[in-house]
């Protein structure tokens, strides 16, 4: 393979090639059985006469780094670790600092360690997945015009994806939208960013629900807005607790996250008059609403407009896959350009490939079929999980209602927080993924509670997991 050597301002010239290939094999950027360049060849490129290369090759040799094949070529050893020696990542004083906000933001370890039984919320049941059908709409689009003509897309996405989103919303949620008014985006997140960008300034506030999604929460501070919690109760964001100058409120209306609570129609109205009072924006994010067990749905936010204050957000992360990363936000006519302009900034445009397959998924009606089966297993396991709680954990639980989603969310009835966080330390040794209610706290007092998803977990798996987190909240 070839390899980049420097020889700038360099002397020892045969010792210089020796010493960053050997480096390179060390560190793992050169692995056991690489394929050296030919030594006529590193030589020519390097405008160095061919015995410079062959001495440093011979000392490599020599030291059992290389070996040489007669007719084939000089390659790593097979015998050198693979993997080789990290960069110590030392941090002088010289070195180059991010901003300050970027010091409080931690990366994503909640999937880090793998658990035997995962009650962890956030997941579908990816076993479940089509893969066959996805498998053929994926090599279908590779023989479209747009994959073989190789060019850049409009940023907002393929027409026919948008289009097929729109009727697929029309007849499951009752949207009211047309193709133009849909930009394709890289899941929820980058749809956030996206409508953050072009409606708020830095110093600006933001209300998001408390308890909330925090990903969402540290976007937002990135950007440099000020987020203001806002209380939550049984039926919904209270919305007379907005406080005054907000700009934009972010929700999650009809399964609220984490709580799962469903926000009551006349909240939806309050709120929609709130933001026509306000001049200020409705970010409503739609995440699992796909699947409902009962009762009659609410018709969403945007549905319920009339002055154009609701950006719809949706994702296929939850339906499908989150390694999809597909998503898409749906505007009122006055955001349009600026919404596509802020995507076309951040990355052009989503991948074709999969936007493709996808608008045939949907057209073809494989992805509703999709979503009916996965709704009946869904149901399954949120009957189990309930029933579960009602009764086996009836001494430490109480259980918010919900009819929604992919998760169900608990209020400890008599320990605190830090037990709480204590039982899920257990539960993670005993191999059991939770989530605590307590990490999704904004500004309001953290509420001692358990989290517990049912999309990655199979219903076989669902008891024996509930009994050993059981025996966690006895010890």
């Amino acid at each position: 393979m070839a390899f980049h050597v420097s020889l700038v301002d360099r002397k020892d010239l045969s010792g210089e090639i020796y010493r960053q290939i050997r480096q390179a094999i060390l560190d793992g950027r050169l692995r056991p059985g690489d394929r050296l360049s030919p030594s006529r060849d590193l030589a020519r490129a390097l405008t160095l006469s061919r015995a410079t290369v062959t001495v440093a090759y011979e000392r490599l040799a020599g030291e059992g780094f290389v070996t040489t094949r007669p007719g084939a070529g000089t390659f790593v050893s097979e015998s050198i670790a693979s993997g080789g020696r990290q960069k110590s990542g030392k941090v002088s004083e010289s070195s180059l600092r991010p901003t300050a906000i970027w010091e409080s933001i931690s990366l994503p370890t909640a999937f880090e360690r793998a658990v035997e039984f995962n009650f962890r919320t956030g997941l579908p049941d990816a076993s479940l997945f089509p893969h066959r059908a996805w498998r053929r709409f994926v090599s279908r689009a590779l023989r479209s015009s747009s994959q073989v003509e190789g060019i850049y897309a409009d940023p907002a996405g393929l027409q026919d994806l948008r289009a097929a989103i729109v009727r697929h919303l029309g007849t499951s949620r009752g949207v009211d939208a047309s193709a133009d008014d849909v930009v394709i985006t890289n899941g929820t997140q980058q749809a956030l960013d996206v409508i953050a960008r072009v409606l708020l300034a830095p110093g600006e506030k933001i209300a998001v629900e408390d308890p909330s999604y925090m990903v969402a929460i540290r976007l937002f501070r990135t950007l440099g807005l000020r987020v203001v919690g806002t209380r939550v109760d049984g039926s919904g964001l209270v919305v007379d607790s907005l406080p005054p100058g907000i700009r934009a409120v972010y929700v999650t209306p009809s399964h609220q996250y984490p709580l799962g609570v469903t926000l009551t129609l006349p909240r939806r109205k309050a709120l929609l008059a709130w933001a026509e009072r306000s001049n200020a924006t409705i970010i409503e994010d739609d995440y699992d609403s796909e699947f409902r067990f009962g009762g009659r749905p609410l018709d969403p936010l945007q549905t319920l407009d009339r002055k154009g204050r609701v950006v719809y957000v949706g994702s296929f992360s939850k339906t499908l896959l989150p390694t999809l990363r597909l998503g898409f936000l749906i505007a009122p006519p006055s955001l349009r350009s600026s919404l596509q302009k802020a995507k076309f900034v951040s990355d052009w445009h989503s991948s074709t490939l999969a936007q493709t397959a996808l608008a045939q998924m949907i057209d073809e009606g494989e992805f509703a079929r999709h979503i009916r089966r996965m709704n009946g297993i869904y149901r399954e396991r949120q009957e189990m999980l309930v029933n579960a709680i009602r009764h086996d954990f009836a001494d430490h639980l109480e259980l918010i209602p919900s009819m929604t989603g992919l998760h169900l969310a608990t209020l400890a009835r008599s320990a605190s927080v830090e037990q709480i966080a204590a039982v899920a330390r257990r539960a993670s040794d005993a191999g059991v993924g939770i989530h605590v209610l307590s990490t999704f706290a904004v500004s309001e007092a953290p509420r001692a509670g358990v989290v517990l998803g049912y999309g990655a977990i199979g219903a076989e798996r669902i008891p024996e997991g509930l009994r050993r987190l059981r025996k966690c909240f006895e010890a």
